[in-house]
C-alpha cells in the first residue's frame, strides 16, 4: 500500500494549517482523499485554503488559538458531530523564537511554552479518550531539529520542542495497548515563513525571512517525507539537508559537535 492510499477517507485534524508545513499537509492529504479538520487562529486563511482543496465540502474549518484553548471538548464535539471519529491528529501549530536566553522576557518564555507545549498536549488529551474508544488513532507531532539540541536564539523554542519528545514518547508506551501510535517529525531547514512570525525578546515579531529558511528544503518535499513516515508508523523521522549531520555528531561525536555547531549562523 502506498502512502497516498493510506490516507483515503481518514479523518485528520491539522493544527497550524493556515501556512507553511500545515498548509501543505492539507493540500497533499486532500489530494489523497482524506477528510480534513483545519485549525489555526486565522479563520479567513483557513476558509480560503478550504476553497482550494479537492473535495471542498468534505473538510471542516475549526479555528483555535493554542495559547487560549479553554474547554477542548468544544472542538472534539464538533469533529465527532461531522465525522463520528478522529483517525489522526497532526499537532503542527507553533511559534519560533529569535532572541537570546538572556534577553528573552519570562512572559515570552511562558507564551512559547503555552503555544508549543501546553496547547499541543491539551489537544492530545482531548483526543486520547476518543482513540481509546476506537482502539485506534495516530499522532504526528511536528517537533524540530531544535528538539534534538539547543541552538543560538532558540532557547525556549528548543526547550518546548524537546519537551514534546518526552511527552509523546510516554504516550507511545502507555497507549500502545489501545492501538495508539506516535510519529515525531524533526524538520531542519525548511522553506516556510516560520521565521517571520518568530518572537523576539519582548514578544514582537521577527518579521523577516531568515536565510536558513529561504534556502531550506522545499516544503512539499518535507511534507511528503512526513506523510510517508506516518503511514509506516515510524517512531521518528529526521527531515532536512546537511544540518541533520549535527544530530548524528551530537550523538556519536559530542566533542566534534561542540566544536563545530556553535559556530553555525543562527539565522
Amino acid at each position: 500500500m502506498n502512502h497516498a492510499s493510506y490516507y483515503h477517507n481518514k479523518v485528520i485534524w491539522i493544527t497550524g494549517a493556515s501556512s507553511g508545513i500545515g498548509e501543505n499537509l492539507a493540500k497533499q492529504l486532500a489530494q489523497f482523499g482524506a477528510l480534513l479538520v483545519l485549525s489555526a487562529r486565522n479563520q479567513q486563511k483557513l476558509e480560503d485554503l478550504k476553497k482550494t482543496l479537492v473535495n471542498t465540502d468534505a473538510h471542516l474549518v475549526l479555528p483555535l488559538d493554542l495559547s487560549q484553548l479553554g474547554e477542548t471538548t468544544n472542538y472534539t464535539d464538533q469533529i465527532l458531530a461531522k465525522y463520528g471519529r478522529i483517525d489522526i491528529l497532526i499537532n503542527n501549530g507553533g511559534v519560533s523564537q529569535r532572541a537570546s536566553a538572556n534577553d528573552t522576557s519570562m512572559d515570552v518564555n511562558r507564551q512559547l511554552m503555552e503555544v508549543n507545549f501546553f496547547g499541543n498536549i491539551a489537544l492530545a488529551k482531548a483526543v486520547l479518550p476518543i482513540y481509546r474508544r476506537q482502539q485506534s488513532g495516530q499522532f504526528l507531532i511536528v517537533s524540530s531539529i531544535a528538539g534534538k539540541f539547543g541552538f543560538h536564539l532558540r532557547s525556549i523554542y528548543s526547550a518546548s520542542k524537546s519537551a514534546l519528545v518526552g511527552y509523546y514518547e510516554s504516550i507511545a508506551m502507555e497507549e500502545a495497548e489501545h492501538g495508539v501510535k506516535v510519529t515525531i517529525a524533526f524538520p531542519g531547514k525548511i522553506n516556510t515563513p516560520i521565521s517571520k512570525s518568530a518572537l523576539t525578546a519582548n514578544g514582537a515579531l521577527h518579521g523577516q525571512m531568515d536565510r536558513n529558511q529561504s534556502t531550506g528544503m522545499p516544503v512539499e518535499k518535507c511534507v511528503d517525507q512526513m506523510l510517508l513516515a506516518l503511514s509506516k508508523s515510524k517512531r521518528e523521522v529526521l527531515i532536512g539537508g546537511k544540518e541533520l549531520i549535527a544530530v548524528r555528531l551530537k550523538r556519536f561525536f559530542p566533542h566534534l559537535f561542540w566544536k563545530l555547531v556553535p559556530k553555525q549562523n543562527a539565522t
